[in-house]
């Protein structure tokens, strides 16, 4: 790999969630690398955007004026907004999964061979093999309005909202990474464990910050929004041609420790 396949010199790039966090790292980052980046949130940020539209990702008209503004060619797309558990559970669906598929498919025509899309989901979707019947009924719907009529629906069997949005994300990821590829579009998404941001603040006031620390090991630490946006930038990036339908945890190692200790094996290093 050569620094020429990491750059994104001359690329143009949506991000979504770019005020603060993992959507404003990326959009640093992409800045850094070279590319036309334009920002799309509720507030815009202090970063010299080669484009800003407001985007309120539970309303229809907003997502499709968003969509709109949006000039030219899209090379990348990166799909960082969300929002916490706490809000109205429909809120929550309709942020982190069912408005960011809305303008995903808005912003698809756009794309050519070699286009590429990230998505951030959450350690929190990590069930998502327990659910794949009930999520893809729902990823099955055929527009913004009736995914959100199916969540009201279906939304009393739902256990947690957050969590079923970002399981929701996952298996969105992998049935439309098979389909784009054809069109030579990429498809892949993060899995971020806890993250030091304004997002996690929310969670906290909500969720017991031991618990919260729970996911922090057996690293130890938080991450921080530029650790987070440094793998979806890669994912995005020629370096990267070959990987689709990737969900790429980048928690510390969390989930590959729960999974030697479900299978009943020692989490630490060495042999006996």
């Amino acid at each position: 790999m050569t620094g020429e396949t990491l750059s994104y010199a001359g690329k143009r790039v949506v991000v979504t969630g770019c005020y603060s966090g993992i959507g404003q790292a990326t959009a640093r980052l992409l800045l850094d690398l070279g590319a036309r980046v334009h920002g799309l949130d509720l507030r815009p940020n202090d970063l010299p955007l080669d484009g800003f539209t407001p985007l309120d990702l539970r309303d229809v008209a907003s997502i499709e004026a968003a969509a709109e503004a949006v000039e030219g060619r899209v090379d990348a797309l990166f799909n960082c907004a969300g929002i916490p558990p706490g809000p109205p559970p429909l809120d929550v669906m309709k942020v982190n999964f069912i408005g960011t598929r809305h303008l995903t498919e808005l912003l698809v025509p756009r794309m050519g061979s070699g286009g590429a899309i990230a998505n951030v989901a959450s350690n929190g979707g990590a069930g998502w093999s327990r659910n794949v019947p009930r999520l893809l009924d729902l990823i099955g719907t055929d527009s913004f309005d009736t995914a959100a009529a199916w969540f009201g629906a279906n939304g009393d069997d739902v256990p947690a909202a957050y969590s079923f949005s970002k399981e929701a994300i996952i298996v969105w990821t992998l049935s439309l990474s098979s389909t784009l590829i054809k069109q030579g579009i990429r498809v892949n998404c993060t899995s971020p464990g806890a993250v030091q941001t304004p997002m996690l603040d929310e969670i906290e006031r909500v969720t017991p910050s031991e618990l919260i620390d729970v996911m922090a090991q057996p690293i130890g630490r938080r991450s921080d929004a530029a650790e987070q946006a440094v793998p979806l930038v890669f994912l995005n990036s020629d370096a990267a041609s070959y990987g689709n339908g990737v969900v790429l945890p980048v928690d510390g190692g969390f989930l590959a420790a729960q999974a030697i200790a479900q299978r009943g094996a020692p989490a630490s290093p060495g042999r006996r």
